[in-house]
């Protein structure tokens, strides 16, 4: 009997000594709350395991010492109250001990507030979007595996479709604040060594938190099934100390600013076919050819082909707008904030020159900036494209009356960055509502009525009701401690008076106010 109960004992605390060790149990990652979550994992595993054996043994002893052979004679009975009560008691004891600490590690789990940084994660097919609040820092994030290895012509390197060409950098010993969203369909945030996981839904806001307690590198994917590229959408953490990250924060925004002076520059100046070609065939790679293939050819009924396509094939002008701006209601999506002036210019010039397609056109990042500032009152609004011979580097392509159906569309855009002049009420409530929905509505949702706690209502709420100035205040400079981040950077003058305009007149609140950049150009001063 000893020797059955040492067994026993040996069964029951052995896996608690070797689990760290086991390849296949769950990791206990590097964060307070990813080891809450191994060890309610460990709880529940040895009770699963204590009532296994106990179940089993019973079966297993009573099989060898009750059978036929020896004579055994089934006992005749039903109806035991005590039994009835011993099976419900048991069980109910068994699910409380369970449930105490699982609830205890839920709730720590939701609660990201008095977060030290805010950053808002936007999934889209098939990339990762990070924006730091407050911190005027903001970038995407992709898949770096070379193709080679993807088609299986490479070896596959350490990191096979877990890496990334700019990682996600966070502090450790800070709390860290998550907001996931989406662009297009449902994605999901996963890193196992923070023990999150959150699904980003396009339309709403989930709020996550960790707090990294040693520096590292850690790595991630999209954990729900998101379309063709599902498992090329990877997530790689880099955990810096304190001081490191303070100095990387300093060194993006320099960053930041030096590109910015760069792209300027680079509008002034002209490549060569060879250079346009060469880097529009690493932008296409990078950004295009998981949809269109790099051969071109695409995935028909699903992604066009690009090899001789009505789009390459007309005007120069039309080509630039859908890469630039995008088409609705397709899988296609705008890239004037992915990429620059230089390199749209080079993927356009790639694309009309690649597979045979030789047109011989050669667009620059100036025919970029053209074609995105071109005034909407001109009746022939045109874009100069350069071409390899010289007759052809000096005339204007008209827009296909496609750009001018756009163009009418997007008058607000062009009232939008006039000077400071008055404008009438219905014209900024049209710049205002198209910058809410562009800005605002991820957070407060579309209709105005917010996700309450996270982001309030806007329906007849205290800052719609109070002063001008103060609305003004909280859309310019945002709301330290919330998620509500500083505009005045982000957005001009006219759009800030625009979209403060709209919310205090629409979903019912008809305040009459009608705010101009005048205001805010004096309330900013």
């Amino acid at each position: 009997m000893k020797q059955l109960l040492y067994s026993v004992l040996a069964l029951l605390f052995t896996p608690a000594l070797v689990a760290s060790e086991m390849p296949l149990n769950m990791t206990k990652g590097v964060t307070d709350i990813s080891g809450q979550v191994y060890s309610l994992h460990m709880i529940i595993l040895y009770i699963c395991c204590a009532i296994g054996i106990v179940v089993f043994g019973v079966m297993i002893y009573a099989m060898i010492n009750h059978r036929k052979s020896k004579g055994a004679v089934a006992a005749n009975f039903h109806e035991s109250t005590k039994v009835e009560i011993l099976w419900t008691v048991v069980p109910f004891i068994i699910l409380i001990g369970m449930a105490i600490p699982a609830t205890k590690t839920l709730i720590a789990m939701e609660d990201p507030s008095d977060a030290d940084l805010t950053i808002k994660v936007t999934g889209s097919q098939w990339k990762w979007h990070y924006s730091y609040f407050d911190k005027d820092i903001s970038f995407f994030s992709l898949l770096s595996t070379p193709r080679d290895q993807i088609e299986g012509n490479a070896t596959k390197g350490e990191n096979y479709l877990l890496e990334v060409d700019k990682p996600l950098v966070l502090p450790i010993n800070r709390k860290v604040r998550f907001l996931m969203t989406s662009e297009d369909v449902i994605h999901s945030w996963w890193v196992p060594a923070f023990a999150v996981k959150k699904d980003a839904n396009p339309g709403f806001i989930n709020e996550a938190w960790t707090k990294i307690d040693k520096p590292g590198i850690y790595r991630g994917q999209c954990a729900e099934l998101c379309g063709k590229d599902h498992g090329f959408m990877p997530i790689v953490v880099e955990a810096l100390s304190e001081e490191d990250f303070d100095a990387w924060l300093i060194a993006q925004q320099q960053e930041a600013s030096n590109a910015a002076a760069a792209a300027q520059a680079a509008l002034s100046q002209t490549l060569t076919m060879e250079e346009l070609m060469a880097q529009g065939e690493q932008v296409y790679m990078a950004r295009c050819a998981a949809c269109h293939q790099p051969n071109g050819a695409g995935l028909p009924g699903v992604f066009p082909s690009l090899i001789g396509s009505p789009m390459i094939k007309g005007a120069v002008a039309g080509h630039i707008d859908i890469v630039v701006n995008g088409k609705p209601g397709t899988a296609m999506q705008a890239f004037s904030q992915q990429l620059t002036a230089t390199e749209i210019a080079a993927v356009v010039t790639f694309e009309r020159n690649a597979w045979g397609n030789d047109s011989g056109e050669m667009v620059q990042a100036s025919d970029i900036k053209q074609d995105t500032t071109t005034s909407v009152t001109s009746s022939e609004p045109t874009a100069t494209i350069s071409t390899p011979t010289p007759a052809a580097t000096s005339t204007e392509v008209k827009r296909d009356k496609k750009l001018e159906a756009q163009a009418s569309i997007n008058v607000a855009n062009d009232i939008a960055s006039a000077p400071l002049n008055d404008l009438a009420m219905n014209q900024l409530i049209t710049i205002g509502e198209k910058v809410y929905l562009a800005q605002c509505a991820a957070c407060h949702q579309a209709n105005g009525s917010g996700l309450p706690p996270a982001f309030p209502s806007l329906i007849g709420s205290p800052v719609i009701n109070g002063p001008i100035a103060d609305h003004l205040d909280i859309v310019i400079n945002g709301k330290p401690g919330t998620a509500m981040q500083a505009f005045g950077k982000l957005l001009t003058p006219q759009e800030l008076a625009a979209v403060v305009t709209y919310e205090r007149n629409a979903w019912g609140n008809n305040s009459g106010d009608a705010v101009q950049a005048t205001d805010v150009d004096g309330h900013a001063k």
